[in-house]
Parts: structure tokens; C-alpha cells; sequence
């Protein structure tokens, strides 16, 4: 045996150093692994580091890889250039910095940096072609990151995949849109295109198989996963896709620019904001850090920030344009690429909001007297128009029977806030892609209801969760060393959660089922695909179960607010 690697070693003496390192890394996987990986890409050799899974797996991890060229001074606002080849060996040992926002650190302009995370090296000429799955961060597309202090894959590592995470750019910076030639949007999407082939020039190197690419969002991510399977710039570079959270295809409406948004971040850093060139230029001269820190001064209603910076229709401007149609009308015109595709959402989602508008005397007096003004910016529909305040009055009248917002009205409040935010766009999401896909369609709630949550209820001192809200599934599918314990073997009950919860994606981005035959570990439950008829989606708690038209009863009214062909017709209107 060590005589093959002798004479391997020696009929290389001849070649480059990095090479030589290259080979005998391939060679000698596990010994030269466990101090350091090396792996030669197309995109260069890589040097990684070792972490390890809940069940004491070598991750081989490669972190803060520069995907692109970094977007500042003159590439600032602009489409990101790719980066081919890196010349030496690439320290891929720790994460690179966010991007610019308030309440992280390190943060850098110079963001652009995807993560790679795999158990199972190729050696010789073995290579085990893992599916890989793309997750895209959730944020709203003005924060978060793909850190591996925030998305551990200690979790779904333990799991046969390869697994990518990532930095897009953010706020301002990766989703400034005048509608014109000075900024036509939608830079954020681009650099997730740069992200997706990279991976498929590159992830074969790691283990990984290109054709068999899932990709995952959260929240903004998962409305990122919907335009991806609309976008002729993601075409052929992914085989499946779940929307966790997160559709753009609820009551939003996708704007043809966001010209208000670009004069808003102007004045606040004082800025001209009479031409779109003159606010491109001035904002060219802000620091990064100006441009992310400002992101409080947005609020406009209490401390209320959920969605600013969105996905627009991008004007023709010479460019490749990510977004070129309303996304249900490209749906509804046969532009939706063909895979199969999970979508979900959580018991309470963000209905903690309602609490904190309801023990705010000022918010909630102000959202009494002039419901018609506020209600759009806090459910995410067009304002000032005869329309928004038609809607406003509609669901005044059905969730609070035209009484006054007060403690008595806490659950309807709350169950608004889960309607319109987030459930309805999923509710849209499984009907619309259903009707439209061949392959089939998987619809989950997440109701279970671990002793850890992202909202915990007032004065328990974080000890009883508020319920299972936004982000909680996260809890079990990456470690979140910042705010969570790592969940051992044989420690807490959340552990089977985190087996059924990575096994579910991992079968899904294996074979496009989450369940391809009964199993023990996933109650011996079959996922059924929704459809139009019999309407069915899983109810992931303590145990799976299959049931049937999640609160459809409550998206009635959703339904005959945003019938799919008037919402296009009024959307056109507005824009």
C-alpha cells in the first residue's frame, strides 16, 4: 500500500509545489485531511479547515471563497464580475466578512463569498457526486449572512450532500433601483447567478454532483428561489428548489423601479435626489458602512422593518435582465422552469408584531386612527391608492369586525399578521407552481414546538418560546452557535427534529422526494404532493402527518382581494 504512494510521490517531483500538494492530498485523503484539506478546483487549489457534525463527522470546510470581484468604487451599483482562477493556494479556512449592515461584525463591501461544506472528498478516481444544496440566506435583502456561526453545517452535514452557502449583496448596495440605465436592479439576484455557476464549474471538485443541484431559501431567500425558476439567467444550473417562508407571488407588488426608495437613502446621507444620476453619483461617494448602518432610518412605523429593497422588473437597458415580467405573469405564459419544489411556512410566522404594537399605546392609537395609511406598510400591500384603501377597509372589516385594535382582538390581529406577511404567499405558491409544474409539489406547516425560538414571551427571560415562528425550522437544520446549544446525540428531544428535518431536504435533493419510501426515521409518513383537487401538506411537529387545506377558510378573502388576473391588471396601473 505505501508503496503506491511512494512511487506517486516521487514520479511528481518534477512538477510545481502546489501540484505535488495536490496529488498527494487526492492520495492520502484521510491523513493529509485531518490537519489540512487542499483541494485543486478549476477555480484554483483551495486550503480548507475541519469541522466537525453533531454525530462527530470531518467536515472538510472551505469558507470565505471570493466568488467575484469586490463591488466598490466604480463597480459599485453594478452587476458583479466573476472571478475565473486564483493563482496560489487560496486560504479558504474562515469566513469572510457580511455584508454591510447594522448589529454584525466582521461587515466589508467586499463581500462577495460563498462557503463550501462536504464529508466526502474525491481520491483517485473515485468521486461519490453528492447532491449539493444552494442555500440562499433570508434578511429581507437588507441583512443576514451566510457566517458559519449563524449557518453551522454541523446539522445537515451528517446528511450525504454538499452543502453552499453564501453572501449576496444587500440593502442599497444589492438592490438600488432607479429604473433606468443608472441602476437597473436586481444586483443582489445577479451575484447569486455568479454563485450558481461557480458551483457548477467548481462543486465536482469537492464531491459534488452538477446535475443534481437543489436550491433552498429562506424567507428573502425563498423569494429568491421563485425568481430563479423564472429568471433566464439561472437557466440549466439547478435541478430542484424549496421556498421556505418566502414566495414573491403573495400581495406585494413588484415595482418596475424603486426610485422612492434610492431618493430616501440620498436624503439621509445628504445626498441630491432631483436625477436618478446625480443620486447614483453622490451615493458612489458614501462609505459602505453609511450606506449599511443607515438601514434603521427606514422604519416608518414604530420599529417596524420587514421588506424595503425588492426585486423589480428591470427596464431594457443593454443588460441581461434577471426579472423581465411580473413573476405570475411569467408563471401564467409558460416561463417557469420545470422541478420538483417544497414550500412552507411556520405556525405563528411573525405574528409576535401584533404583541408589540398592542402593549405600544402610541402604535396602536396610531394605527386606529388612520388604519388605511398604516395597515399597507405592515402587510406588504400597495399604498395610497383607491385600491389600498379598498383592502384596508376589506380586512378591517374580516379580521377585526370594524372594531377598534385592542387586547381583545390579539388572536385576529395575529392571525392577519400570519395571512398576509407570509401564508398567503405560500397558499399562492403551492397553487400557482402546482398548476403550472410537472413535477410535483410539496407543501409543509412547521408547527413544532421545540424549547428554542427566535421570540420568546415577555418576562420569561427567554425560557418559554412566544410559539413556532419565523426562522424556528432553521434551529434544526444549521447550528446556530450565536444564539443556540449545539444539540448532542443523546441530548434534548430537538435532536429528532434535526434528523427528520435534514433527512426530509436531503432525500428531496437526492431524488426530488423528501420521502422516496416509508421509514421508522420519518414516521413512516409519505409526503403527498399537493394538488388541486385533494390539496395536501405535511404538518411537521412531533410527529409527521399528512393533512388537508392549510387556513384556506382565512385566504378566502385574500383570494377575492388578489384574483391572479386583476392583481396583474392593477399592477400594471400602479407601475
Amino acid at each position: 500500500m505505501f508503496v503506491g504512494y511512494r512511487k506517486m510521490f516521487y514520479s511528481t517531483m518534477s512538477l510545481p509545489k502546489v501540484v505535488i500538494l495536490s496529488i498527494f492530498c487526492i492520495a492520502n485523503v484521510q491523513c493529509h485531511y485531518n490537519r489540512e484539506p487542499l483541494v485543486s478546483t478549476n477555480f484554483g487549489d483551495l486550503k480548507g479547515s475541519i469541522l466537525t457534525s453533531r454525530l462527530g463527522k470531518s467536515i472538510y470546510s472551505f469558507r470565505g471563497i471570493r466568488y467575484a470581484e469586490p463591488p466598490v468604487k466604480e463597480l459599485r451599483f453594478k452587476p458583479p464580475v466573476p472571478i475565473e482562477h486564483v493563482e496560489g493556494i487560496y486560504d479558504a479556512t474562515k469566513d469572510g466578512p457580511s455584508c454591510p449592515q447594522p448589529g454584525y461584525e466582521p461587515v466589508s463591501e467586499d463581500c462577495l463569498f460563498l462557503n463550501v461544506y462536504t464529508t466526502k472528498l474525491p481520491h483517485g478516481k473515485y468521486n461519490p457526486k453528492r447532491p449539493v444544496i444552494v442555500f440562499i440566506h433570508s434578511g429581507g435583502f437588507y441583512s443576514s449572512t451566510s457566517d458559519s456561526s449563524w449557518l453551522g453545517p454541523h446539522y445537515f452535514l451528517d446528511q450525504d450532500i454538499v452543502l453552499v452557502s453564501f453572501n449576496y449583496r444587500i440593502g442599497t448596495l444589492g438592490f438600488l433601483s432607479t429604473g433606468d440605465k443608472e441602476a437597473p436592479g436586481n444586483n443582489g439576484f445577479k451575484d447569486q447567478i455568479v454563485v450558481l455557476k461557480w458551483v457548477q464549474k467548481n462543486i465536482e471538485k469537492f464531491g459534488g454532483d452538477p446535475n443534481s443541484v437543489t436550491i433552498l431559501g429562506y424567507s428573502a431567500g425563498g423569494w429568491s428561489l421563485v425568481l430563479h425558476m423564472l429568471s433566464p439567467l439561472s437557466e440549466g444550473l439547478f435541478h430542484k428548489g424549496g421556498s421556505l417562508s418566502g414566495s414573491p407571488l403573495g400581495i406585494w407588488p413588484i415595482p418596475y423601479n424603486q426610485t422612492d426608495i434610492a431618493k430616501k437613502q440620498a436624503r439621509i446621507l445628504g445626498c441630491p435626489d432631483d436625477t436618478t444620476a446625480n443620486i447614483v453619483k453622490c451615493l458612489k461617494t458614501k462609505s459602505a458602512d453609511d450606506l449599511g448602518n443607515s438601514l434603521l432610518q427606514f422604519r416608518e412605523y414604530g420599529s417596524w422593518l420587514l421588506l424595503i429593497w425588492s426585486p423589480v422588473i428591470e427596464p431594457d437597458v443593454g443588460e441581461p435582465r434577471f426579472l423581465s415580467d411580473h413573476p405570475i405573469r411569467l408563471i401564467k405564459n409558460g416561463h417557469m422552469k420545470q422541478i420538483p419544489y417544497i414550500c412552507g411556512r411556520t405556525t405563528e410566522e411573525v405574528s409576535y408584531f401584533a404583541n408589540d404594537i398592542l402593549k405600544n399605546r402610541t402604535l396602536t392609537k396610531e394605527l386606529n386612527d388612520d388604519f388605511e395609511k398604516i395597515a399597507p406598510v405592515l402587510f406588504l400591500y400597495e399604498r395610497n391608492t383607491n385600491f389600498s384603501k379598498r383592502v384596508s377597509r376589506k380586512i378591517k372589516n374580516v379580521y377585526f369586525h370594524d372594531r377598534p385594535i385592542d387586547w381583545s382582538q390579539e388572536t385576529n390581529f395575529k392571525e392577519l399578521y400570519e395571512d398576509a406577511v407570509v401564508g398567503f404567499q405560500m397558499h399562492r405558491a403551492a397553487k400557482l407552481i402546482s398548476e403550472y409544474n410537472k413535477y410535483p409539489v410539496y407543501y409543509y406547516k412547521f408547527t413544532y414546538p421545540g424549547r428554542y425560538s427566535f421570540a420568546y414571551k415577555d418576562g420569561t427571560n427567554n425560557t418559554i418560546p412566544y410559539g413556532v415562528v419565523h426562522h424556528d425550522d432553521l434551529i434544526y437544520l444549521f447550528y446556530n452557535s450565536k444564539l443556540f446549544p449545539l444539540f448532542k446525540e443523546h441530548g434534548p428531544k430537538e435532536i429528532e427534529m434535526v434528523e427528520k428535518l435534514t433527512m426530509l431536504y436531503a432525500n428531496f435533493a437526492r431524488t426530488g422526494n423528501p420521502t422516496p419510501g416509508r421509514s421508522e426515521a420519518l414516521d413512516n409518513t409519505i409526503w403527498e404532493p399537493y394538488n388541486l383537487t385533494e390539496r395536501k401538506y405535511l404538518d411537521i411537529g412531533k410527529r409527521l402527518v399528512v393533512k388537508e387545506k392549510l387556513n384556506e377558510n382565512r385566504f378566502e378573502v385574500w383570494e377575492k382581494l388578489y384574483p391572479i388576473q386583476s392583481y396583474l391588471e392593477q399592477g400594471n396601473k400602479n407601475n
